[in-house]
C-alpha cells in the first residue's frame, strides 16, 4: 500500500468520520442568497450562534428547531437556520455541549472551484491518452488503454464482424473505479453535462479547467463530453446501427495504473436495446447542442452534429426491430453488467430527444407521453431525462407536445420532492429507500429534478431543497463526509478507485463523488476495515475496498457538475 507510517496515521485523523456530537454542515459554503442549514445533536442546546472563523466574534444568533428523529441514523437531531447571513466571510457555527463546526465561507459563486474540479475529473478519467504533467500535476500518468485493437466476443458477433474481428474503439471514460467503458453509463453521464451546457451557457463559456483542448473555440465541457461522444460512436456497427453494450476486458483489472493492465486483450461485448436507446438519446442530444459549433469542429469532427443525428435515427430503427435485447454478461466476462430488463424508459428518453431535435411528430407519438411517468434518473430509469429536455425545450416545440402536460410532470415529481425535504428531520429529500448504492447521486439528482420544476415556476421551496441535497453531499450527513475527493474538511482519502490507488500520491485523485452510505455491504466480506454501523445513513466505509460505499463513478459526478452549476446561477447572478 502506498500510504504507509506517519502519513498514514496523519492521513486517517484528518479524514475520519464526525462523531455523534460534530455539528454536520456543508463544508464548502453556500451563495449569499442561498438557505443555509446545519444539523446539531438535540442534546447539546437551545440556541445557536455563528461566529468569525478568525477571531470568534458574534455575528448571528437564533433558536435551534425542535428536536425530530431521523430514522435513516437513529438520531434525534435539531436544526438551525442561519439563511438571513449573506455577508461575504468565513464562518462556524456555536452551540454549547458540541464542538465549534467546521469553517464554512460564504460568498458569490460559492462552487465555481468545485464544479471545475469535478469536471476536470473527467479528463483525469480519459482512456487513450496520456495526462501530461503540465495538465495533471501530481496526476500525470502514461496512456492506458489505446483500444486501437478491440476484438469482436462471440456474442457481438455479427457477419460483417464475425468472431475475433479487430476494430478501434478509442477514446471514452473509465466509467468507475475500474477501466472499462459501458455505453448504457455513458449515457446518463454524458447527457448530464450536455444538460448541463445546453440549460447554463453561460456559466460554462467562461470556464477554463485546463485541457488540452481548451482554448478551441469550444467551452471546455463540451470538448470533455466529445471525448467521450467519440468513443460512444465507434461503439455502433455501421452495418445495421446496433450498439455494443460495453467494451471490457474479460474480468477487472488489478489495482494498477492504467498503462499496466493485467487482465489480457479488452473486447466489444453484445449489442443491446438498451444500448441502442441511450446511444439514440445521446447523440440527439450532443447534434442539437453541438450545431452551433459547426464553424469550430473542423478535422475529424467536421459535420458531426449531422452524423450523430444520422447515427442516432440508425440506433433508434435497430431498437425498433429489436425492441427487447436485454443484456447479459457472457459466461466469460465477469466485469460490470449493467443489465436492465425494462427498456420503456429507454425508449420514451430517445424518442424524446429525437423529437426535439428533429421536430418530427412520429418521434412524440412513440414516446407515448401521456402514459409515462416522470422519475428521478438513474442508470437503470432515465425517462425523467426526457422529461427534462422537453420542459428545455418547452417554447420550441410543435403543437403535438402537450405542454401543460410537460410542466404537470415536473412540478409533481418536485413537490413530491420538496414534501420529504420538508418532513426531513436533516432536511433532506432523500428517504430511507434511497440509501442505495450511489446514494449520493440519489441526491444529487433529486436536487437536479427540484431545479427543472424552479427554472419553471421560481418556486422557492425547490430551490431550498435543491440546496439541501447538495449541502448533505458536501458534509450535512450523518457521517459527516464532504464526499468529494480533496474538498471540506473530512472528505474520503481511500476511494475504490484504481488510478487513487497506484499512483504513489497520497490524496487521492480530486473532484471525485463516492457512491455514500446504504446498509448493503455488498463488500463486508472482503473488507478488513468494520462498518461503523448497519443503520442505512450511518453505512460508509472510507476504505479502498469498500466498492459498495466509496467507488467513484462518471453518472454520479455528472449530477455533481450540473447541481453545482445551476445553485452557482440561481443563487446570485453570473460573474
Amino acid at each position: 500500500m502506498r500510504r504507509a507510517g506517519a502519513a498514514l496515521a496523519l492521513l486517517a485523523l484528518l479524514s475520519g468520520g464526525a462523531d455523534a456530537a460534530t455539528i454536520k454542515l456543508n463544508q464548502l459554503g453556500f451563495a449569499p442568497a442561498a438557505a443555509k442549514l446545519a444539523v446539531v445533536p438535540a442534546a447539546a442546546a437551545t440556541s445557536f450562534e455563528v461566529v468569525r472563523a478568525d477571531g470568534g466574534a458574534t455575528v448571528l444568533s437564533g433558536a435551534l428547531g425542535a428536536p425530530l428523529r431521523w430514522q435513516p441514523s437513529a438520531e434525534t437531531v435539531r436544526l438551525a437556520d442561519f439563511s438571513s447571513l449573506s455577508t461575504p466571510g468565513s464562518y462556524r457555527l456555536k452551540v454549547a455541549g458540541a464542538p465549534l463546526s467546521d469553517a464554512f465561507s460564504i460568498g458569490p459563486q460559492a462552487y465555481r472551484v468545485l464544479n471545475a474540479a469535478a469536471l476536470r475529473a473527467y479528463y483525469l478519467a480519459r482512456a487513450g491518452s496520456a495526462i501530461p504533467a503540465s495538465l495533471g500535476g501530481p496526476y500525470a500518468r502514461a496512456l492506458g488503454h489505446p483500444d486501437d485493437h478491440v476484438l469482436v466476443h462471440a456474442s457481438a458477433a455479427s457477419p460483417g464482424r464475425p468472431e475475433g474481428s479487430v476494430i478501434a474503439s478509442a477514446k471514452g471514460w473509465y466509467d468507475a473505479g475500474d477501466y472499462n467503458k459501458y455505453v448504457v453509463n455513458s449515457g446518463i453521464s454524458t447527457y448530464t453535462l450536455l444538460a448541463a451546457y445546453e440549460h447554463f451557457p453561460a456559466y460554462f463559456a467562461a470556464q477554463k479547467v485546463g485541457l488540452p483542448e481548451s482554448g478551441n473555440g469550444l467551452p471546455d465541457i463540451l470538448n470533455e463530453a466529445l471525448w467521450n461522444l467519440d468513443w460512444m460512436l465507434s461503439m455502433q456497427d455501421p452495418a445495421d446501427g446496433g450498439v455494443y453494450h460495453k467494451l471490457t476486458n474479460k474480468r477487472f483489472d488489478a489495482f494498477v495504473m492504467p498503462d499496466r493492465p493485467t487482465s489480457g486483450p479488452r473486447y466489444v461485448v453484445q449489442k443491446s436495446t438498451a444500448a441502442a436507446l441511450d446511444f439514440s438519446a445521446v447523440m440527439a442530444t450532443a447534434a442539437r447542442v453541438l450545431a452551433p459549433f459547426e464553424h469550430q469542429l473542423a478535422g475529424e469532427h467536421a459535420g458531426l452534429p449531422a452524423r450523430m443525428l444520422a447515427a442516432s435515427e440508425a440506433a433508434w430503427k435497430w431498437a425498433e426491430a429489436h425492441p427487447a435485447v436485454v443484456f447479459k454478461n457472457p459466461p466469460d466476462i465477469s466485469t460490470g453488467e449493467y443489465g436492465d430488463a425494462d427498456l420503456a424508459d429507454e425508449r420514451e428518453w430517445a424518442a424524446a430527444e429525437l423529437y426535439i431535435s428533429t421536430g418530427k411528430d412520429s418521434y412524440y407519438a412513440a414516446m407515448h407521453a401521456e402514459r409515462t411517468p416522470n422519475s428521478v434518473p438513474s442508470w437503470g430509469q432515465v425517462q425523467g431525462l426526457a422529461w427534462i429536455s422537453l420542459a428545455q425545450h418547452m417554447a420550441q416545440l410543435g403543437p403535438a407536445a402537450d405542454r401543460k402536460l410537460i410542466a404537470s410532470r415536473i412540478d409533481s415529481l418536485a413537490a413530491t420532492l420538496a414534501g420529504q425535504w420538508s418532513g426531513s428531520a436533516y432536511k433532506v429529500s432523500l428517504r430511507q429507500s434511497d440509501f442505495i448504492w450511489g446514494s449520493n447521486a440519489v441526491a444529487l439528482n433529486q436536487a437536479m429534478m427540484l431545479l427543472q420544476a424552479y427554472r419553471l415556476d421560481a418556486r422557492r421551496a425547490y430551490l431550498d431543497a435543491a440546496q439541501s441535497d447538495l449541502d448533505y453531499v458536501l458534509g450535512r450527513n450523518a457521517v459527516g463526509y464532504a464526499f468529494v475527493t480533496g474538498f471540506g474538511t473530512r472528505s474520503p482519502m481511500h476511494p475504490h478507485h484504481r488510478p487513487s490507488a497506484a499512483d504513489g500520491v497520497a490524496a487521492p485523485v480530486p473532484g471525485w463523488l463516492v457512491g455514500g452510505a446504504q446498509a448493503g455491504q455488498q463488500d463486508k466480506a472482503e473488507c478488513k476495515a468494520a462498518y461503523p454501523s448497519s443503520l442505512p445513513a450511518l453505512s460508509y466505509l472510507d476504505d479502498q475496498c469498500s466498492y459498495s460505499t466509496n467507488e467513484v463513478a462518471i453518472n454520479w459526478n455528472a449530477p455533481l457538475v450540473y447541481v453545482t452549476a445551476a445553485l452557482d446561477v440561481l443563487t446570485g447572478p453570473a460573474k
